[in-house]
């Protein structure tokens, strides 16, 4: 459709001046003959804005100041608002793209309509694969074998390694359970479908949980999640938690517990809540003594 981009990404920063140049210079402008929005909403204020540097040095990319630190899934949703492209790539202020694996992406789920969301592999800055970019949606079995140490202990036994899928090759297309909020690209159509009121993400977790929430929204609503180890970008992550230990690492479990709450005790149960909210609790204390004990300070459960 002419004028109408083909792809509208939308970037939340949130203190993400080091990284925020490298990110938007590593996104195309067009990919073949069609357009491509850049938005940024910026969850940051004073020093910690990345305005003066998008206006400067990147006049095409569309600025948008949140009025006051609206969480990941608001800040999304508000960007999702004025996005006009026909596909939409929700993507980290950390990542580093290329073309080639944006245009893969976009090929794969124009060509098959079962996929709701696709993501590449995301690579470390050491090379590493960032787990997190394939995972399933665990069950408590796949919790305890990721915090007993069982899924580093035996990563290509698939009873064991449930949690990030490590059986599963890194370069293959898979189908998965959910993705990283990190790179999320859908259909404009999948979306609209998905969040008829324009809210993508639930707005009620604030920084976490709300990428794994829209993985099970996406799943029931009849399509696929796919990751396509073909193609790769680089993920710079694990700088926020580290800033920031006790109250990340809080959060992170904590959203985590709410999603299963909602998708997988809608009624309330008491004793399901209680299964829940016990299975989370211990899974947080255990990460924490295991991250503090190794001398780092970075605590990635889902």
């Amino acid at each position: 459709m002419p004028g109408v981009p083909l792809l509208s990404i939308i970037i939340v920063a949130y203190k993400s001046r080091p990284e925020i140049e490298a990110c938007l210079s590593s996104l195309p402008p067009s990919i073949g003959v069609r357009p491509v929005e850049v938005m940024v909403v910026d969850n940051s204020s004073g020093a910690d804005a990345v305005g003066e540097i998008i206006r400067k040095q990147y006049p095409h990319v569309a600025y948008v100041p949140a009025p006051t630190n609206l969480g990941f899934g608001r800040a999304n949703n508000l960007g999702y608002a004025r996005a006009r492209g026909e596909h939409v790539l929700f993507l980290n202020p950390d990542t580093i793209c290329n073309e080639a694996a944006l245009a893969h992406c976009l090929a794969q789920v124009q060509a098959d309509a079962t996929i709701g969301l696709i993501s590449p592999q995301l690579r470390l800055a050491d090379g590493r694969l960032d787990l997190a970019c394939r995972r399933s949606i665990p069950t408590l079995w796949d919790g305890f074998c990721r915090a007993s140490g069982l899924a580093s202990a035996f990563p290509r036994v698939p009873a064991f390694a449930g949690y990030n899928l490590t059986h599963l090759s890194d370069e293959g297309t898979h189908e998965v359970g959910a993705i990283n909020g990190a790179f999320m690209l859908a259909r404009r159509d999948v979306l609209e479908q998905v969040a008829p009121d324009g809210e993508v993400f639930d707005a009620r977790f604030f920084m976490y949980g709300d990428d794994l929430d829209l993985c099970i929204r996406v799943t029931r609503g009849g399509w696929r999640i796919v990751y396509d180890g073909r193609v790769a970008i680089t993920h710079l992550k694990g700088v926020s938690v580290a800033r920031d230990f006790e109250r990340m690492s809080r959060a992170i479990f904590d959203a985590n517990r709410d999603v299963y709450l909602k998708h997988f005790n809608p009624r309330g149960l008491a004793l399901v809540r209680w299964k829940y909210t016990a299975a989370f609790g211990l899974w947080k204390a255990v990460a924490r003594f295991k991250a503090r004990l190794a001398g780092y300070r970075k605590v990635r459960p889902m």
